[in-house]
Protein backbone atom coordinates (compact mmCIF):
# COMPACT_ATOMS: atom_id res chain seq x y z
CA UNK A 1 0.00 0.00 0.00
CA UNK A 2 1.19 3.42 -1.12
CA UNK A 3 0.26 7.01 -0.62
CA UNK A 4 -0.62 6.92 -4.34
CA UNK A 5 -2.72 4.07 -3.21
CA UNK A 6 -4.17 5.25 -1.07
CA UNK A 7 -6.13 8.53 -3.05
CA UNK A 8 -6.75 6.30 -6.02
CA UNK A 9 -9.43 3.84 -3.97
CA UNK A 10 -10.50 6.97 -2.37
CA UNK A 11 -9.25 6.18 1.31
CA UNK A 12 -8.68 9.08 2.55
CA UNK A 13 -9.99 10.70 5.41
CA UNK A 14 -7.78 14.03 6.26
CA UNK A 15 -4.89 15.35 4.37
CA UNK A 16 -3.19 18.59 5.43
CA UNK A 17 -0.23 21.12 4.93
CA UNK A 18 1.99 20.23 8.42
CA UNK A 19 5.22 21.54 9.77
CA UNK A 20 6.76 25.46 9.54
CA UNK A 21 4.08 26.16 6.98
CA UNK A 22 0.78 25.00 9.46
CA UNK A 23 3.31 27.05 12.54
CA UNK A 24 3.39 30.38 10.43
CA UNK A 25 6.90 29.69 10.46
CA UNK A 26 8.05 29.14 6.88
CA UNK A 27 10.65 30.93 5.11
CA UNK A 28 11.50 31.30 1.29
CA UNK A 29 13.57 27.82 1.31
CA UNK A 30 11.28 25.58 3.71
CA UNK A 31 9.89 21.93 2.16
CA UNK A 32 6.11 21.23 2.45
CA UNK A 33 5.60 18.21 4.72
CA UNK A 34 2.11 16.43 4.02
CA UNK A 35 0.30 14.30 6.96
CA UNK A 36 -2.56 12.53 6.28
CA UNK A 37 -5.89 10.05 7.98
CA UNK A 38 -6.71 7.16 6.00
CA UNK A 39 -9.12 4.23 6.25
CA UNK A 40 -7.63 0.81 5.37
CA UNK A 41 -9.99 -1.27 2.30
CA UNK A 42 -12.62 -3.97 4.89
CA UNK A 43 -10.76 -7.04 3.64
CA UNK A 44 -7.70 -5.63 4.77
CA UNK A 45 -9.07 -4.02 7.79
CA UNK A 46 -10.59 -7.41 9.31
CA UNK A 47 -7.42 -9.92 7.54
CA UNK A 48 -4.00 -9.77 8.64
CA UNK A 49 -2.28 -6.95 6.37
CA UNK A 50 -2.95 -4.31 8.82
CA UNK A 51 -1.18 -1.34 8.22
CA UNK A 52 -0.97 1.58 10.97
CA UNK A 53 1.02 4.29 9.04
CA UNK A 54 2.60 4.98 5.17
CA UNK A 55 5.43 7.31 4.29
CA UNK A 56 7.42 8.67 1.19
CA UNK A 57 11.28 7.70 1.02
CA UNK A 58 11.74 10.94 2.34
CA UNK A 59 9.50 11.04 5.31
CA UNK A 60 8.20 14.40 4.32
CA UNK A 61 4.52 12.80 3.94
CA UNK A 62 2.95 10.46 6.51
CA UNK A 63 -0.20 8.90 6.48
CA UNK A 64 -1.87 7.07 9.67
CA UNK A 65 -4.53 4.67 9.98
CA UNK A 66 -7.54 5.95 11.86
CA UNK A 67 -7.29 4.01 14.69
CA UNK A 68 -3.51 4.05 15.26
CA UNK A 69 -4.48 7.99 14.53
CA UNK A 70 -7.19 7.94 18.01
CA UNK A 71 -4.32 5.66 19.76
CA UNK A 72 -1.82 8.33 19.37
CA UNK A 73 -4.64 11.19 20.11
CA UNK A 74 -5.40 9.60 23.32
CA UNK A 75 -1.23 10.05 24.55
CA UNK A 76 -1.69 13.09 23.55
CA UNK A 77 1.45 12.78 21.23
CA UNK A 78 2.47 16.33 20.19
CA UNK A 79 2.79 15.82 16.14
CA UNK A 80 -0.74 14.08 16.09
CA UNK A 81 -2.61 16.46 18.22
CA UNK A 82 -1.13 19.05 15.96
CA UNK A 83 -2.18 17.68 13.36
CA UNK A 84 -6.20 17.68 14.37
CA UNK A 85 -5.21 21.32 15.54
CA UNK A 86 -4.14 22.19 12.14
CA UNK A 87 -5.53 25.38 10.59
CA UNK A 88 -8.21 25.54 8.18
CA UNK A 89 -6.19 27.11 5.58
CA UNK A 90 -3.68 24.25 5.55
CA UNK A 91 -6.37 21.53 5.17
CA UNK A 92 -6.26 19.93 1.96
CA UNK A 93 -8.86 17.61 2.42
CA UNK A 94 -11.57 16.69 5.05
CA UNK A 95 -14.18 13.72 5.10
CA UNK A 96 -16.96 14.52 7.02
CA UNK A 97 -16.75 11.52 9.64
CA UNK A 98 -13.74 13.91 10.76
CA UNK A 99 -15.67 16.04 12.66
CA UNK A 100 -16.46 13.00 15.53
CA UNK A 101 -13.31 13.26 16.09
CA UNK A 102 -13.03 17.17 18.21
CA UNK A 103 -9.67 18.57 19.33
CA UNK A 104 -11.54 19.39 22.83
CA UNK A 105 -11.86 15.64 23.56
CA UNK A 106 -8.47 14.89 23.71
CA UNK A 107 -7.03 18.29 25.20
CA UNK A 108 -5.35 16.94 28.86
CA UNK A 109 -2.74 17.56 31.45
CA UNK A 110 -0.82 14.56 29.65
CA UNK A 111 0.21 17.48 27.31
CA UNK A 112 3.26 18.46 30.11
CA UNK A 113 4.62 14.86 29.64
CA UNK A 114 4.35 14.59 26.08
CA UNK A 115 4.63 18.09 24.99
CA UNK A 116 6.98 19.37 27.75
CA UNK A 117 8.49 16.12 27.69
CA UNK A 118 9.76 16.13 24.30
CA UNK A 119 10.50 18.99 24.48
CA UNK A 120 13.44 18.70 27.80
CA UNK A 121 14.77 15.89 25.86
CA UNK A 122 15.31 18.06 22.34
CA UNK A 123 17.03 20.60 25.23
CA UNK A 124 19.39 17.73 26.45
CA UNK A 125 19.85 16.51 23.06
CA UNK A 126 21.26 19.71 21.98
CA UNK A 127 23.29 20.07 25.07
CA UNK A 128 25.07 17.15 23.79
CA UNK A 129 24.71 18.28 20.27
CA UNK A 130 26.68 21.57 21.35
CA UNK A 131 29.32 19.42 22.78
CA UNK A 132 29.63 17.62 19.95
CA UNK A 133 29.84 20.88 17.74
CA UNK A 134 32.17 22.77 19.90
CA UNK A 135 34.21 19.91 20.77
CA UNK A 136 35.26 17.80 17.47
CA UNK A 137 36.57 13.97 17.30
CA UNK A 138 39.63 12.96 14.84
CA UNK A 139 38.47 10.18 12.67
CA UNK A 140 41.50 8.01 13.72
CA UNK A 141 40.34 6.24 16.67
CA UNK A 142 42.46 5.84 19.45
CA UNK A 143 43.18 2.43 20.72
CA UNK A 144 43.40 1.39 24.38
CA UNK A 145 47.17 1.88 24.35
CA UNK A 146 46.29 5.35 24.67
CA UNK A 147 44.56 4.82 27.70
CA UNK A 148 47.97 3.13 29.66
CA UNK A 149 50.26 4.82 31.95
CA UNK A 150 53.23 3.99 33.24
CA UNK A 151 54.03 4.80 36.71
CA UNK A 152 57.19 7.23 37.40
CA UNK A 153 58.07 7.60 40.76
CA UNK A 154 55.12 9.97 42.33
CA UNK A 155 53.98 10.71 38.61
CA UNK A 156 52.89 9.01 35.27
CA UNK A 157 53.45 9.09 31.48
CA UNK A 158 50.81 8.14 28.80
CA UNK A 159 52.31 4.53 27.56
CA UNK A 160 53.36 5.55 23.83
CA UNK A 161 55.36 8.67 25.48
CA UNK A 162 57.06 6.00 27.51
CA UNK A 163 58.07 3.54 24.88
CA UNK A 164 58.81 6.51 22.36
CA UNK A 165 61.61 8.17 24.86
CA UNK A 166 63.23 4.46 24.78
CA UNK A 167 62.36 3.45 20.96
CA UNK A 168 60.57 0.81 22.55
CA UNK A 169 57.89 -1.60 20.33
CA UNK A 170 54.61 -2.42 22.26
CA UNK A 171 54.38 -5.76 20.52
CA UNK A 172 57.54 -6.53 22.37
CA UNK A 173 56.43 -5.82 25.87
CA UNK A 174 54.64 -8.70 28.75
CA UNK A 175 52.32 -7.75 30.96
CA UNK A 176 51.38 -10.13 34.24
CA UNK A 177 48.48 -9.31 36.31
CA UNK A 178 49.67 -7.37 39.90
CA UNK A 179 47.71 -8.80 42.69
CA UNK A 180 44.84 -6.96 44.52
CA UNK A 181 45.58 -4.27 42.28
CA UNK A 182 42.65 -3.99 39.47
CA UNK A 183 43.91 -2.37 36.36
CA UNK A 184 47.28 -2.25 37.14
CA UNK A 185 50.19 -4.83 35.70
CA UNK A 186 54.16 -5.49 35.98
CA UNK A 187 55.65 -4.36 32.62
CA UNK A 188 58.65 -6.30 31.14
CA UNK A 189 60.55 -5.81 27.85
CA UNK A 190 61.93 -8.53 25.61
CA UNK A 191 64.60 -5.95 23.30
CA UNK A 192 65.75 -9.87 21.60
CA UNK A 193 61.92 -10.93 20.51
CA UNK A 194 62.97 -14.29 22.21
CA UNK A 195 60.65 -14.68 25.16
CA UNK A 196 57.14 -14.51 23.12
CA UNK A 197 55.57 -11.42 24.87
CA UNK A 198 52.06 -10.97 23.47
CA UNK A 199 52.45 -7.10 23.40
CA UNK A 200 50.52 -4.50 25.51
CA UNK A 201 47.52 -4.99 22.87
CA UNK A 202 47.13 -7.45 20.74
CA UNK A 203 45.58 -5.32 17.83
CA UNK A 204 44.27 -1.92 17.50
CA UNK A 205 40.98 -2.41 18.20
CA UNK A 206 41.19 -4.64 21.59
CA UNK A 207 39.22 -3.82 24.43
CA UNK A 208 41.54 -5.68 26.92
CA UNK A 209 45.50 -5.56 27.40
CA UNK A 210 47.07 -8.77 26.91
CA UNK A 211 48.91 -10.90 29.38
CA UNK A 212 51.86 -12.85 28.99
CA UNK A 213 53.95 -15.55 30.32
CA UNK A 214 56.92 -14.46 32.02
CA UNK A 215 60.22 -16.66 32.40
CA UNK A 216 61.45 -16.75 35.75
CA UNK A 217 64.66 -14.66 36.78
CA UNK A 218 63.27 -11.64 34.36
CA UNK A 219 62.95 -8.00 35.97
CA UNK A 220 59.89 -6.00 35.64
CA UNK A 221 61.03 -2.02 33.70
CA UNK A 222 58.19 -0.37 35.23
CA UNK A 223 54.26 -0.74 35.95
CA UNK A 224 51.32 -0.13 34.24
CA UNK A 225 48.04 1.28 34.61
CA UNK A 226 44.90 0.95 32.47
CA UNK A 227 42.09 3.23 32.40
CA UNK A 228 39.70 0.55 31.37
CA UNK A 229 36.99 2.89 32.38
CA UNK A 230 38.20 5.67 30.33
CA UNK A 231 38.55 4.49 27.22
CA UNK A 232 35.36 2.68 27.40
CA UNK A 233 33.95 5.98 27.33
CA UNK A 234 35.86 7.27 25.09
CA UNK A 235 34.92 4.05 22.34
CA UNK A 236 31.14 5.65 23.34
CA UNK A 237 31.54 9.45 22.65
CA UNK A 238 33.51 8.32 19.10
CA UNK A 239 30.19 5.90 18.25
CA UNK A 240 27.84 8.54 18.65
CA UNK A 241 30.10 10.87 17.35
CA UNK A 242 30.88 9.65 13.98
CA UNK A 243 27.12 8.69 13.72
CA UNK A 244 26.09 11.81 14.54
CA UNK A 245 28.26 13.00 11.53
CA UNK A 246 27.19 10.13 9.25
CA UNK A 247 23.28 11.46 10.34
CA UNK A 248 23.39 14.98 10.41
CA UNK A 249 21.30 17.42 8.16
CA UNK A 250 24.59 19.16 6.40
CA UNK A 251 22.61 22.32 5.59
CA UNK A 252 21.45 22.79 8.99
CA UNK A 253 25.00 21.84 10.01
CA UNK A 254 26.22 24.86 7.75
CA UNK A 255 23.54 27.31 9.20
CA UNK A 256 25.05 26.36 12.52
CA UNK A 257 28.31 26.87 12.04
CA UNK A 258 27.63 30.06 9.84
CA UNK A 259 25.84 31.49 12.96
CA UNK A 260 28.58 30.32 15.12
CA UNK A 261 26.55 30.10 18.44
CA UNK A 262 27.56 26.35 18.36
CA UNK A 263 24.22 24.90 19.11
CA UNK A 264 21.19 23.70 16.62
CA UNK A 265 19.21 26.82 16.38
CA UNK A 266 16.27 25.33 14.45
CA UNK A 267 16.09 21.88 16.69
CA UNK A 268 16.05 25.10 19.95
CA UNK A 269 12.75 26.81 18.02
CA UNK A 270 11.04 23.88 18.28
CA UNK A 271 11.90 23.17 21.32
CA UNK A 272 10.90 26.54 22.74
CA UNK A 273 7.97 26.68 20.71
CA UNK A 274 6.58 23.17 21.83
CA UNK A 275 7.32 24.28 25.58
CA UNK A 276 5.14 27.40 24.45
CA UNK A 277 2.54 25.23 23.25
CA UNK A 278 2.49 22.94 26.29
CA UNK A 279 2.10 26.38 28.53
CA UNK A 280 -0.94 27.64 25.89
CA UNK A 281 -2.37 24.77 26.55
CA UNK A 282 -2.59 24.11 30.29
CA UNK A 283 -3.21 27.50 30.58
CA UNK A 284 -6.01 28.73 27.98
CA UNK A 285 -7.07 25.08 27.78
CA UNK A 286 -6.62 25.30 23.61
CA UNK A 287 -4.48 24.12 21.05
CA UNK A 288 -3.61 26.99 18.36
CA UNK A 289 -0.51 25.85 16.87
CA UNK A 290 -0.38 29.30 14.38
CA UNK A 291 2.53 31.16 16.00
CA UNK A 292 1.58 34.81 16.99
CA UNK A 293 5.82 35.18 17.91
CA UNK A 294 7.09 34.20 14.61
CA UNK A 295 9.51 36.98 15.01
CA UNK A 296 11.14 35.91 17.90
CA UNK A 297 11.30 32.00 16.66
CA UNK A 298 12.47 32.86 13.45
CA UNK A 299 15.34 34.78 15.21
CA UNK A 300 16.16 32.00 17.37
CA UNK A 301 16.48 29.59 14.06
CA UNK A 302 18.47 32.30 12.59
CA UNK A 303 21.28 31.64 15.80
CA UNK A 304 20.44 35.26 17.15
CA UNK A 305 20.10 34.36 20.73
CA UNK A 306 22.61 32.99 22.74
CA UNK A 307 22.53 29.29 23.92
CA UNK A 308 22.37 30.04 27.84
CA UNK A 309 19.68 32.46 26.81
CA UNK A 310 17.95 30.10 25.53
CA UNK A 311 17.89 27.39 28.22
CA UNK A 312 17.15 30.31 30.77
CA UNK A 313 14.13 30.48 28.37
CA UNK A 314 13.22 27.37 28.45
CA UNK A 315 13.96 26.56 31.94
CA UNK A 316 11.29 30.04 32.72
CA UNK A 317 8.69 28.58 30.64
CA UNK A 318 9.07 24.68 32.25
CA UNK A 319 8.24 26.36 35.36
CA UNK A 320 5.46 27.96 33.86
CA UNK A 321 4.25 24.64 32.59
CA UNK A 322 4.61 23.52 36.34
CA UNK A 323 2.65 25.97 38.26
CA UNK A 324 -0.37 25.68 35.27
CA UNK A 325 -0.33 22.07 35.52
CA UNK A 326 -1.34 22.59 38.83
CA UNK A 327 -4.82 24.93 38.16
CA UNK A 328 -5.71 23.72 34.89
CA UNK A 329 -9.19 22.57 34.54
CA UNK A 330 -7.96 19.85 31.87
CA UNK A 331 -8.94 16.40 32.53
CA UNK A 332 -5.74 14.20 34.05
CA UNK A 333 -6.55 12.56 30.51
CA UNK A 334 -8.65 12.59 27.37
CA UNK A 335 -11.95 10.91 27.68
CA UNK A 336 -10.88 6.89 25.92
CA UNK A 337 -14.15 5.39 26.45
CA UNK A 338 -15.81 8.42 24.11
CA UNK A 339 -12.75 8.34 21.58
CA UNK A 340 -13.31 4.59 21.45
CA UNK A 341 -16.96 5.08 20.76
CA UNK A 342 -16.41 7.68 17.97
CA UNK A 343 -13.96 5.49 16.17
CA UNK A 344 -16.36 2.27 16.37
CA UNK A 345 -19.21 4.78 14.72
CA UNK A 346 -16.60 6.09 12.10
CA UNK A 347 -15.73 2.79 11.21
CA UNK A 348 -19.40 0.93 11.25
CA UNK A 349 -19.96 4.04 8.56
CA UNK A 350 -17.30 3.04 6.25
CA UNK A 351 -17.63 -0.26 6.22
CA UNK A 352 -21.30 -0.88 6.36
Amino acid sequence: MTIQNLKSQNLLLFEVISGSKSFGLNTPTSDTDIKGIYYLPKEQFYGLNYIPQISNETNDEVYYEIGRFVELLLKNNPNIMEILATPDECILYKHPLMEKLQLRDFLSKLCKDTFAGYAMTQIKKARGLNKKIVNPMPKEKKSLLDFCYVLQGYDSVSAPIFLSEKNWKQEQCGLINLPNSKGMFALFYDANTTLGYKGIIQKEISNEVSLSSIPKGQEPVGYLSVNQEGYSKYCKEYAEYWEWIEKRNDERYRTNQQHGKNYDSKNMMHTIRLLQTAEQILQKGTLNIKVCNRAELLAIKAGDMEYDALLEMADELIFSIEKNYATSSLPERPDEEKAIQNLISIREILYS
